[in-house]
């Protein structure tokens, strides 16, 4: 609680007397701030070190993410500095920690920030102001971004993604249910030909798009120029022999941006309809490649990697969700978004919460899925997302309940293991996903039904009871560190 001798300072010849003040007095908590709709708001996890109050924790969230510094400097009177703090102006204790609870004490601290703060379509200087030092201040024992609220004035100055899920499928001529991919296996080590190979084979057998991995780029074993032409021409080899559009996830990322601009224009240069990046190359980066598929009419992938080395976390770092907002602003297509039943972590709940960031033209409040803001996306385009990781055929009622059509399932181990090769791999994704959608529309209940309908099936598809067969026991039942903190869910399992 606020006592008299933390309440804000408003009279000048004290507010700027030297010395250190509390967050407190500096006027970083605002309890009774009314945020504005050009507001950005966000909600932080913070822990505070013992004998910490919480409130001063929060303004000091506030303070450090904005304008503040750790005594009191004269030269806030040359700004309107209340315009520019950041105003902690809520706390709730988190669920299930604190007193009587076996965990320490945690509290989720609303801070809203004026939108002057921010410079106009820009994520890198998002994240620098939001996230840039307060995770390392030493009255905190952890903190993490949960969520934000972007104001619709500011998602106005992005473009978003360069092609959208409208277009992509019309490009594609695909409708009606989930895309279907595979990541080349193993992910190094394949000459540029077997690569090649491997992709000719999944979608001959009926895939959609076939893709790269993360930490595929130009390696001595496979430059990346020898990938992109052998690659392309099992794309245009599958293309006539299956009259259906397909589609490769060309890596670009590299070393330089003049190196990933490089490799994007000869992916356009062989015809294709697809390239990737990773994460980790920078939200600059990323702003800049999806301004270069825009320009040329390339959906743009994006592989997530390196995301949980600070998503994972439940007390400390940034949620997924918040990973999704930004990227959705600065431009991509797919988004790896997680299975909630494969190999990688997430909740069901949780999981689903991202979906609906990317899909969604307004995201409503859903805490049992870790959304704690309304956002209105205005009419910017819609992101595909991609799950991957740990799946199979026998998991696509799982799939198709938890997550709908606008999504790309992507099966690497689940085609390229089957015991019959790669494209009875693909054949058997490509009916398990078919006669899933086809028992929905005819109104089953495919998540109870759904085993039954593909050992059914199975009968007269051998790749696909070959594929149920094989990876029938296999399961990644393991409780997500990542829950929701308002509604328990367990994790999913076969």
């Amino acid at each position: 609680m606020t006592t008299q001798s933390d309440a804000r300072i408003t009279d000048i010849k004290e507010r700027y007397k030297g010395g250190v003040l509390k967050y407190k007095q500096m006027g970083y908590w605002r309890p009774d701030y009314e945020p504005k709709e050009t507001d950005f708001i966000c909600v932080f996890r913070i822990t505070p070190q013992e004998g910490v109050d919480p409130e001063e924790a929060a303004a000091a969230v506030a303070g450090e993410s904005s304008t503040a510094t750790w005594t009191v400097v004269w030269t806030d009177m040359l700004t309107a500095y209340e315009d520019y703090q950041g105003k902690a102006y809520r706390i709730d204790a988190v669920p299930g920690t604190g007193v009587g609870t076996d965990k320490e004490a945690q509290y989720f601290a609303y801070i809203a920030y004026d939108l002057i703060l921010f410079e106009e379509g820009s994520i890198a200087n998002v994240t620098a102001s939001l996230i840039g030092n307060v995770f390392s201040f030493k009255p905190l024992k952890a903190a993490r971004l949960e969520d934000i609220r972007i104001p619709v004035a500011y998602v106005k100055t992005f473009k978003g993604p360069p092609t959208g899920i409208i277009v992509e499928r019309e490009r594609l001529d695909k409708y009606g249910r989930p895309l279907l991919g595979a990541t080349m296996k193993p992910k190094l080590g394949l000459s540029g030909k077997n690569y090649g190979r491997v992709v000719y084979e999944g979608l001959t057998g009926g895939l959609d798009f076939t893709k790269d991995d993360e930490n595929i780029n130009s390696q001595p074993f496979m430059h990346w120029r020898d990938r992109f032409l052998f690659c392309m021409e099992a794309v245009n080899r599958a293309q006539a022999n299956t009259g259906e559009i397909k589609g490769h996830y060309l890596n670009i990322t590299a070393a330089t941006m003049e190196d990933m601009y490089e490799r994007a224009e000869f992916a356009k240069q062989l015809g294709s309809n697809i390239v990737m990046i990773d994460l980790v190359v920078g939200w600059t980066a990323i702003q800049s490649i999806s301004n270069w598929a825009r320009k040329n009419d390339m959906i743009l992938h994006m592989h997530r990697a390196g995301h949980g080395t600070y998503t994972r976390q439940k007390n400390h770092g940034v949620s997924f969700r918040v990973i999704a907002k930004w990227l959705r602003l600065a431009g991509v297509d797919h988004l790896h978004a997680g299975t909630a039943v494969g190999k990688l972590e997430g909740d069901p709940m949780t999981v689903q919460g991202y979906y609906n960031v990317c899909r969604d033209a307004v995201t409503k409040q859903d805490l049992s899925r870790g959304i704690f803001f309304d956002q209105d996306w205005a009419d910017l385009r819609k992101v595909m997302p991609v799950a991957s990781g740990g799946i199979h055929a026998g998991q696509m009622h799982q799939l198709l309940h938890l997550f709908g059509d606008d999504m790309v399932l992507q099966f690497g181990g689940g085609t390229i293991g089957h015991p019959d090769g790669i494209q009875a791999g693909a054949i058997a994704n490509r009916v398990g996903i078919e006669v899933m959608v086809k028992a929905r529309n005819e109104g089953k209940d495919i998540l109870n039904e759904g085993p039954d309908i593909l050992r059914e099936a199975g009968k007269w598809c051998k790749p696909l009871a070959q594929a149920l067969e094989t990876w029938k026991n296999v399961s990644f039942n393991y409780t997500s560190t990542d829950t929701p903190d308002f509604v328990a869910t367990p994790t999913t399992s076969n």
